[in-house]
């Protein structure tokens, strides 16, 4: 065999091992206990006009997927973000917990005109948040992340 075509081998085999790694299935046991975190994180969905919607989660933001319908975008990012919380597990890292269970104790205060809070409000009802605080929080930390 040249050496050529022995070089040529070794990289196919790797290529072969890293794809089988790739798509190696989770085990049993860390799949339910991502599912588990990964049911309780916020999700949110964005309107897009090429795509339909965009989803993405509070705790994981650089975790997203898109779809046409704002169901399919659901359980498209929640299945998503329970493969990244996953192989986060099985690289002993630890998944951020649900914003849920963070306790904030620190308030900033704001003041708006009647309309830029209705505008506000409209807002991050549409878009699946509780409230006008969590909507505000979630566009102010993701702008924060893009500036720095």
């Amino acid at each position: 065999m040249s050496k050529r075509s022995n070089n040529s081998s070794k990289k196919n085999m790797k290529n072969k091992i890293r794809a089988e790694s790739l798509t190696k299935p989770f085990d049993k046991s860390t799949l339910d206990k991502a599912q588990r975190i990964a049911n309780n994180y916020s999700i949110v969905l964005n309107p897009n006009a090429r795509l339909g919607f965009i989803g993405t989660s509070i705790e994981l933001p650089t975790v997203f997927t898109d779809s046409k319908t704002a169901e399919q975008c659901c359980k498209d990012t929640r299945e998503a973000l329970t493969v990244a919380v996953a192989t986060m597990l099985e690289c002993n890292q630890s998944p951020p917990a649900p914003a849920s269970e963070k306790k904030r104790d620190t308030q900033v205060n704001i003041r708006l005109t009647a309309e830029e809070k209705l505008r506000l409000v409209r807002c991050a009802s549409n878009l699946g948040f509780d409230g006008v605080s969590d909507f505000v929080r979630y566009i102010a930390l993701k702008e924060l992340r893009r500036l720095h």
